[in-house]
C-alpha cells in the first residue's frame, strides 16, 4: 500500500508544490489533483474522505443484500479538498460469484474514473454515445440519473458514465457480467448528507481495485 500521494491518472509519483510550480506535478501528466494514499476501509477512513470532499461521495444506500463497503479513495490536496472520490463495494453478484462496484465522482479533467475504467482519459465523453437512450439509470440523491455504456474498456469489467450534480459519475463493475446489477436502478446517497447513518456502513476487506 502506498504511503504518499500519487497521480490519479497513472499512479506515478508526484512532486509537491514548490518554487517552480504551485500545483502537484506528475512527470507524465503535468499538473494533477494528487490521489491520497488508500487505507483499509473503516467508518473512520470514510469519514475523513467525506469531511474534506468538495464533490459527492456516492454509495448505494441501502447497500444490496450481502454487500460491504470495501474501500474509498480521494484525489485533491489539503488546500483544494477532495476533487474526486471513489467508493468501492462488493458482494454477491447477480449471476453468482462475487461482484465489485466502484463509484467515482470527479471534476472535469481529474482522470481518476478513466484510470479505474481502464481507458485513455481524462473524461468519458469520447467513449460515450449519448445520442441514444441511456443504458441504465440510477437515483442519485433523489434525482433520476442516466448513465451510458462506456466503450473500449477491458473485457473484465462493465463501465457506465454520466453526469450528476454537474460532475462526472462513473460506475465500474467487475466482472463484466455483474453489470446486470446496474439495471436494478440503484439508489445512491451522498455520504456528505448521511449524518449518523454512516456509522452503520458494514465494512469488508480492502479491494485491490483501488490500488491498480
Amino acid at each position: 500500500m502506498r504511503g504518499e500521494p500519487s497521480c490519479p491518472k497513472c499512479g506515478g509519483r508526484v512532486r509537491a508544490p514548490g518554487l517552480f510550480a504551485d500545483t502537484w506535478q506528475c512527470a507524465v501528466h503535468g499538473s494533477v489533483q494528487p490521489l491520497q494514499p488508500v487505507v483499509p476501509p473503516s467508518v473512520e477512513a470514510l469519514g475523513v474522505v467525506v469531511s474534506r470532499a468538495q464533490v459527492p461521495v456516492w454509495m448505494p444506500w441501502p447497500l444490496p443484500v450481502g454487500w460491504l463497503f470495501t474501500g474509498v479513495a480521494s484525489a485533491g490536496d489539503d488546500r483544494s479538498g477532495g476533487r474526486a472520490t471513489a467508493v468501492a463495494c462488493s458482494g454477491p453478484g447477480p449471476v453468482g460469484g462475487i461482484g465489485e462496484l466502484l463509484l467515482v465522482t470527479e471534476e472535469l479533467g481529474v482522470g481518476l474514473g478513466a484510470r479505474y475504467a481502464g481507458i485513455e482519459g481524462p473524461d468519458p465523453g469520447p467513449h460515450l454515445d449519448v445520442d441514444g437512450p441511456p443504458d441504465v439509470k440510477m437515483l442519485a440523491a433523489g434525482r433520476p440519473t442516466p448513465l451510458w455504456n462506456v466503450k473500449g474498456v477491458p473485457a473484465d469489467r462493465a463501465v457506465f458514465a454520466g453526469e450528476a450534480r454537474g460532475l462526472w459519475l462513473w460506475a465500474i463493475v467487475w466482472p463484466e457480467q455483474s453489470g446486470l446489477l446496474m439495471y436494478d436502478e440503484l439508489v445512491l446517497a451522498d455520504l456528505r448528507e448521511a449524518g449518523g447513518e454512516m456509522d452503520l456502513v458494514p465494512c469488508g476487506a480492502l479491494t485491490p481495485r483501488l490500488l491498480d
